[in-house]
């Protein structure tokens, strides 16, 4: 289970994309970024971020840890900016904190360069959750004690919002990632991630979305379509 903090203040909004997430410090001390139930995306964004985070980290890769943020609606009282009370207001209760790192870095191409086992990795991980969001212009991508750290997998999974779309063949376009031109170890990546993608495994992450959070079809849904996309990739990406 994912460990449950209460929210104790909120510091600063994080103006991002059509969201606004926002920096909050919570009852156990520790200092997060809250990204809200009530926000334009829905639910639906913070169980991509939980299963695609929660997935990255089992097969090695390293995502900050994730809690679930108990939000009172009456922090909004002290909130002068109307748009960030009716956020707050909207999203009582649970919501999804992404532990804050310090002084951590956003990743720039001309400062730092993806070694060709991460970045493959990193593509077919992609590939395989439908992350059209990891590009040169928004890597989200963090750098830290010398490390690389993915955040922001809310775009992913999209197939959720129409699932009589969801095609676990459906293609990938890769021209824009930031790892297209340094994954040259794409059949290496495959041969370790694919076999760790196994029905326990997804299970186990599922798991952790809190039950009122999905929305047309539940855990099973995203198994089976994990499952079966897994040992396709790389076919399935263009670049």
């Amino acid at each position: 289970m994912l460990e449950r903090v209460t929210v104790t203040s909120y510091v600063t909004p994080l103006r991002e994309g059509g969201s606004l997430p926002a920096v909050v410090e919570a009852d156990n001390l520790g200092t997060y970024v809250l990204k809200f139930r009530g926000a334009g995306h829905g639910p639906l964004a913070l169980v991509a971020e939980i299963i695609c985070a929660e997935l990255a980290r089992r097969l090695g890769l390293r995502v900050p840890e994730l809690a679930l943020g108990w939000l009172d609606p009456r922090i909004a009282a002290s909130e002068p900016d109307q748009e960030i009370q009716e956020l707050l207001t909207a999203s009582e209760g649970l919501n999804l904190a992404i532990d804050y790192l310090p002084g951590s870095a956003g990743f720039d191409p001309l400062g730092w360069i993806l070694d060709e086992d991460f970045a493959s990795e990193l593509l077919w991980f992609d590939a395989l959750t439908l992350n059209v969001d990891r590009t040169w212009r928004n890597p989200n991508l963090l750098v830290w004690h010398g490390n690389f750290w993915l955040i922001d997998h809310g775009a992913a999974l999209y197939f959720h919002h129409d699932w009589s779309r969801a095609d676990p063949g459906k293609p990938f376009d890769a021209r824009h990632h930031i790892a297209a031109d340094r994954a040259k170890r794409l059949a290496e990546a495959h041969a370790r991630l694919a076999p760790q993608v196994t029905q326990s495994l997804l299970g186990a992450v599922t798991a952790l979305v809190p039950g009122e959070w999905w929305g047309e079809r539940g855990a099973e849904a995203y198994i089976e379509q994990l499952l079966n996309r897994a040992p396709l990739v790389p076919g399935v990406i263009r670049q």
